[in-house]
C-alpha cells in the first residue's frame, strides 16, 4: 500500500456504530489514538501526519457522536472497554501503544488497568486525572479554569449551552464546545480566537459518560507497569492539585511539564512537545 493510504472504517458494536480511520502499515507497530472530551471527537491529523510512516495509526470518534452514533445509549465505562477491544480485534491487533489525550488520557488509563498484556506502551497527554471522587474534583478546577477564562455572560451561555445540548441539541453542543476551546486558548496570542472542528460534538455523550466515570472505582497504583509510561501536563493547564493523581498512580512514569502551554501542548508548544513524543516512541527526527 502506498504510504498515503487513508481507510476509513464503520465497525459496529452491537447496535453502535464506530467510525474509524486507519493510515496501515500492518508490519509496523501500532498506535491508536484516543481523543478528548468526553464527547468531542478529533482526528489527530497533526499525528497522523508526524508518524504515519514509522508506525501503523488508528483512531476513531468516541461511542455517541454524529458519525460514531450510540442508539443503544450505552455509555458505560464497559461499553467504552469493548469499543477498544473491538477495534483492535478488528485489525488483528494482539498489542499496541495508546496515546490518549485529555479524557482520552484518562480512557487509556482504564484500559490499561484492566488489559495490560495487550500494551506496547502509553503516551498521557494532559490526561485526565482519576475516576470516581478524583474525577469530581477535576472537573471542579476545570469549571473553575472556564469560569476564570470567559466573560460572566459567556459562562452564562455555556451553562445553557450544557443544558440544550444534554437534551440532543446539536448546534448547542456546538457552542459550548466551542467556548471551551477559546477558554483554552486565551493565554495564547498565536491562538486566540482558535477552534477546532466541533461539527460532530456531542454535550450527551459527555455527560452521560461524567457520569459513568463519577461511579467508578479509583484506579489503583501501578509500581512496575509491564510497558513504558509518559506523561505530559502544560505548565498551565486547566487541572490543578488533581494532577498529582496521575503521577502517584505511575511513580515510575516519566513526567514533563511543557512550559508556555495550556491543555493542548501539541498546539501551544510543538517544540518541547514533540522532542519528548518522538523519545518515547523512539523515533529520530527526519
Amino acid at each position: 500500500m502506498m504510504k498515503d493510504t487513508k481507510i476509513e472504517e464503520i465497525i459496529e458494536n452491537g447496535p453502535d456504530r464506530l467510525y474509524t480511520i486507519c493510515y496501515p502499515k500492518p508490519q509496523k507497530e501500532t498506535i491508536i489514538l484516543l481523543h478528548g472530551g468526553p464527547g468531542a471527537p478529533d482526528d489527530f491529523p497533526w499525528f497522523a501526519e508526524e508518524f504515519k510512516n514509522d508506525f501503523q495509526i488508528i483512531t476513531f470518534h468516541q461511542r455517541g457522536t454524529k458519525k460514531s452514533p450510540c442508539p443503544s445509549g450505552d455509555y458505560s465505562i464497559e461499553a467504552y472497554m469493548n469499543d477498544l477491544n473491538k477495534i483492535s480485534n478488528y485489525f488483528g491487533l494482539k498489542k499496541f501503544h495508546l496515546f490518549g489525550h485529555s479524557w482520552g488520557g484518562l480512557y487509556a488509563q482504564i484500559y490499561a488497568s484492566k488489559y495490560p498484556k495487550r500494551l506496547l506502551s502509553l503516551f498521557l497527554c494532559s490526561p485526565g486525572t482519576g475516576t470516581g471522587s478524583q474525577w469530581q474534583q477535576m472537573e471542579e478546577e476545570m469549571m473553575t479554569y472556564n469560569k476564570n477564562h470567559c466573560s460572566s455572560a459567556q459562562w452564562l451561555k455555556m451553562g445553557i449551552n450544557s443544558l440544550l445540548g444534554s437534551l440532543g441539541s446539536s448546534k448547542a453542543s456546538q457552542a459550548l464546545f466551542r467556548q471551551v476551546d477559546l477558554n483554552y486558548n486565551a493565554d495564547y496570542p498565536e491562538f486566540r480566537g482558535q477552534v477546532s472542528d466541533v461539527s460532530n460534538a456531542s454535550v450527551k455523550a459527555n455527560s452521560q459518560t461524567s457520569k459513568a466515570v463519577r461511579t467508578y472505582p479509583i484506579l489503583t497504583r501501578l509500581e512496575t507497569p509491564l510497558f513504558p509510561i509518559t506523561i505530559t501536563f502544560g505548565d498551565n493547564d486547566i487541572f490543578g492539585d488533581s494532577m498529582h493523581f496521575v503521577s502517584d498512580r505511575y511513580p515510575s512514569a516519566h513526567l514533563f511539564r511543557i512550559k508556555n502551554s495550556s491543555h493542548s501542548p501539541f498546539l501551544h508548544n510543538p517544540q518541547d512537545f514533540f522532542p519528548i513524543l518522538h523519545q518515547h516512541f523512539d523515533i529520530k527526527k527526519r
